[in-house]
């Protein structure tokens, strides 16, 4: 029975690794051919990995939190499956299975030398992810871990072994919960990062501590993206925020007129966020130094218009998907795209490219009923339009026949942009550009 390769797949023409989420499958179970296998994350998106033969998983060659690079053998299925009888187990023997796992467990976390293979010297000794992980959060070096004695298989680290080695060494401290895949919890202790690096050695030193009753919460894969894409953009980027409103009553109007008639006849809805778009892209035409992007002293003005929209998900992280050619797109066709990218952006269901090669980003701070907001620039760009809540408001309207005052569906306008290549003049411009065509929006109009 022939091996076939799974190998990580290339997510797109940027992505040069993933990271390992989860194992769908293990060694001694059966899959079939496009089958999920596992979930991997990119900087850009999950996506889940199918298998391309069916058979029996012989190896799994990488662990999880892995980060593996593209084209990587990351398990092996062995083919051509001998048919089971009804007396015969669905996987393979239990001694079969054993061995496989043995032989698996010795590759979990081999896979690009940091996280690899955790023999030093003349030792020969692998540990499991979870032990490398807790390891790696609490400052364990690898030789402190090579002298834990282990209760395992052939005298292999366990998780509790290395539990309680961090709560020998480490007297004082805070305490919390670490679960493993079997949703067991043991209490360890937590020290600063100082001290953890020095493995315990600094038993003296000033402890981290957090007043009254709290709740400690690792941040997840996303957020820590989320967390250095953003500080990234502020040390990159001299941020400047200009701020404007428009009168949006024409716009509301015209909407709440045709999104019944628009839904049944495009099978779509319509949202504000493909008129805004549409604005957008009108003005980038006018002012396009807008639609760039800075490389050393160089500026790069991009031709293409590919909008991002900033996409609220329901654990409560942020993804920019692309629309890619917006300028190429009637509203129809915007509306179109903004729900299919915003629905599958909801269900994990976009591509690594759905969130390539962006120009601009629009986000809709207004969504969670933000009057305004100064938003931070998605790097590589250079401006992000903030667009806040639609409220009713008495308002001054000037007419020939004199000024009277009216209630009118307003909204403020926010837009970012790096003052590196854009001055104040041009941001202004740009900004009071997208406002006025909202104001100016025609009522009469078809979609």
């Amino acid at each position: 029975m022939p091996l076939v390769d799974l190998i990580m797949p290339k997510l797109g023409e940027s992505i040069m690794e993933a990271t390992i989420l989860k194992w769908h499958k293990h060694p001694g179970d059966a899959v079939k051919q496009d089958e999920t296998v596992l979930d991997i994350a990119t900087d850009k998106v999950d996506s889940e990995v199918p298998s391309t033969a069916a058979g029996i998983v012989e190896e799994l060659l990488f662990g999880v939190n892995e980060v593996v690079p593209i084209g990587t053998v990351i398990a092996k299925i062995r083919t051509e499956v001998t048919e089971q009888t009804d007396d015969t187990p669905s996987s393979a023997p239990v001694s079969s299975i054993q061995i496989k796992e043995e032989n698996s467990f010795q590759h979990l976390g081999s896979g690009n030398g940091q996280h690899g293979s955790s023999s030093q010297g003349n030792t020969n000794r692998f540990y499991s992810p979870l032990v490398l992980n807790i390891a790696a959060s609490e400052g364990v070096s690898m030789s402190e871990l090579e002298k834990i004695q282990g209760s395992g298989n052939e005298g292999r680290v366990t998780k509790k072994d290395i539990l309680e080695y961090i709560s020998r060494n480490k007297e004082q401290g805070q305490r919390f919960n670490i679960e493993d895949h079997s949703h067991k919890s043991q209490e360890i202790t937590i020290l600063p990062p100082e001290q953890r690096r020095a493995g315990g050695e600094q038993a003296n030193t000033q402890l981290t501590t957090y007043s009254g009753n709290v709740e400690i919460i690792e941040m997840d894969r996303m957020r820590k993206l989320i967390a250095a894409h953003m500080v990234n953009s502020k040390h990159v980027s001299a941020h400047v925020t200009s701020f404007t409103e428009s009168d949006v009553t024409n716009l509301v109007l015209w909407r709440e007129r045709v999104k019944k008639e628009f839904e049944k006849r495009e099978n779509t809805k319509i949202t504000f966020t493909p008129l805004f778009i549409e604005a957008v892209v009108r003005c980038i035409k006018k002012y396009p130094l807008i639609n760039s992007s800075v490389d050393g002293d160089k500026i790069i003005i991009k031709k293409d218009i590919n909008i991002g929209m900033a996409t609220a998900l329901q654990n409560g992280n942020l993804i920019v998907p692309v629309i890619r050619n917006a300028d190429q797109l009637n509203l129809v066709g915007l509306a179109k795209q903004v729900n299919g990218l915003a629905d599958n952006a909801r269900n994990n269901k976009l591509r690594p490219e759905d969130t390539q090669g962006g120009t601009f980003t629009l986000t809709n701070v207004g969504t969670f009923g933000s009057l305004m907001g100064t938003p931070i620039i998605n790097q590589p760009q250079v401006a992000i339009l903030a667009i806040g809540a639609i409220k009713k408001r008495p308002v001054v309207i000037e007419t020939s026949q004199g000024d009277s005052i009216a209630i009118r569906h307003m909204m403020y306008l926010s837009l970012s942009y790096d003052h590196r290549i854009i001055d104040g003049s041009l941001g202004a411009t740009f900004l009071t550009a997208v406002a006025n065509e909202l104001e100016n929006f025609n009522p009469a109009r078809d979609f």
